[in-house]
């Protein structure tokens, strides 16, 4: 039986309507492929607190409330990851400090598709590029 890994997403929005996109690190697993910041949830977090606690690890960013927007679950060779991404209120200034990304660059989400994503964050990814822009 693949073991299931359980991971949270940060769907990061700016002042210009843009997403915050990020390029693994090109030696780790799914490396040089785009995604959304995030990370493993430890024993006896939530999703959210795993968040919180991976983007400001990440990303020195502080977040505040999420809400859900989508679910995936995808199935690899050797593992399943299910994936819950969250849109997420930025509470502090965008002084980003990339800790395990190669680069984080901010995109508008008309051009969200033209980057090489993870398979687990394309059909979130093709979702959000369909949406009206997050109003705050």
């Amino acid at each position: 039986m693949k073991n299931k890994i359980k991971v949270v997403g940060a769907i990061l929005e700016n002042y210009k309507g843009e997403i915050l996109c990020a390029l693994r690190n090109k030696d780790s697993i799914f490396g040089n492929l785009w995604e959304f910041p995030g990370g493993k949830i430890e024993k006896n977090e939530t999703p959210q607190q795993s968040l919180k606690r991976e983007i400001l690890e990440e990303l020195n960013i502080k977040i505040g409330s999420s809400d859900s927007f989508m679910k995936v679950e995808k199935e690899y060779d050797d593992f399943i990851i299910e994936l819950e991404c969250f849109k997420c209120e930025i509470l502090n200034d965008l002084d980003i400090i990339s800790m395990v990304h190669d680069k984080v660059i901010w995109l508008k989400r008309e051009n969200l598709l033209s980057l090489n994503w993870i398979p687990t964050d394309i059909s979130i990814v093709e979702k959000l590029s369909k949406e009206n822009v997050y109003k705050k």
